[in-house]
């Protein structure tokens, strides 16, 4: 990774002023913690953001997430009895999303699921959250925001 990305947030404040009040929004909106956690934590997966990835997991412990739970988010349809329904409805819709231009849409399936689960107002929820923590992993990675490990045995 190189050292010379801007960071756009200071090169362009207030288009960060304005991700902040979008990403406040959707946390104020009543989704379920959990669920927008996974969703959070599943989209930094399938977009390679380990800024936002190791935030998301650390917000989801702290909330009391497991470390099973946690680990089994990648392979979330193997899981059976793992998550729950609305959780498993929502891991689908942010995998469909997050990979929208690998299918040309979201499958109507994923869809009618989500809108089953959810109902119109809550799908709206989960989709907007899906697509604030898109756009944070999408400006996290083009600007190559700094990744702190922490080696615990160093």
């Amino acid at each position: 990774m190189s050292n010379n990305r801007a960071l756009f947030g200071k090169s362009w404040p207030a288009g960060y002023k304005a991700m902040l009040a979008f990403n406040q929004t959707v946390a104020d909106s009543g989704l379920d913690k959990t669920i927008g956690e996974l969703i959070k934590i599943r989209a930094s997966q399938l977009n390679g953001c380990a800024f936002c990835l190791d935030m998301h997991v650390r917000d989801a412990v702290a909330m009391g997430e497991t470390q099973q739970r946690l680990g089994l988010v990648a392979a979330w349809r193997e899981a059976a009895g793992v998550f729950t329904e609305a959780e498993r409805a929502a891991l689908a819709l942010t995998e469909a999303v997050t990979g929208i231009n690998n299918h040309a849409g979201v499958p109507q399936e994923v869809y009618a699921e989500a809108l089953r689960v959810f109902g119109e107002e809550t799908l709206a929820k989960v989709v907007y959250a899906i697509v604030v923590i898109n756009a944070w992993n999408m400006l996290n990675v083009t600007q190559e925001l700094p990744f702190k490990v922490e080696h615990p045995h160093a």
